[in-house]
């Protein structure tokens, strides 16, 4: 078992591609068969398997997501840093902090349309740590 903390600069609100980064360390820890266990240690952003190829995709869950949980919601009390600090926490208590991906062959068993992605639910940059766990045989 390996465990390594990946440190993303995000530029501020959006999708971001962290697949890569992910699979270094899966593929690093010589694990044949196993899992990857991929944590997010924030409040305000979370991660996604979503769709790899079309960016659209990204554009309309940001797009869903910003119509569902708006910046500025005025029932929110908590806005001790902006009017996107609350429906960033609403936003990422809608979606997920942790992802478990297999490893098969020593590589993530994603699958051909699958990338995993840092949400990031804040409008200004931000550096997020993500812990990854590999653990397999």
């Amino acid at each position: 078992m390996i465990q390594s903390e990946i440190v993303i600069s995000t530029p501020g609100r959006g999708i971001h591609d962290i697949t890569n980064a992910i699979a270094e360390v899966a593929e690093g820890a010589g694990v044949g068969i196993g899992l990857c266990h991929v944590f997010i240690r924030h409040t305000s952003a979370s991660l996604v398997i979503t769709e790899n190829a079309d960016p659209d995709v990204h554009r309309d869950l940001e797009s869903f997501l910003g119509d569902l949980v708006p910046d500025g919601d005025p029932r929110f009390v908590h806005r001790s840093e902006g009017p996107d600090d609350m429906p960033a926490h609403v936003r990422s208590a809608l979606t997920q902090t942790h992802l478990t991906i297999p490893i098969t062959a020593g590589q993530l068993a994603l699958g051909t349309w699958q990338g995993v992605y840092l949400w990031e639910h804040r409008t200004r940059a931000h550096k997020r740590r993500v812990v990854v766990t590999v653990e397999g045989r």
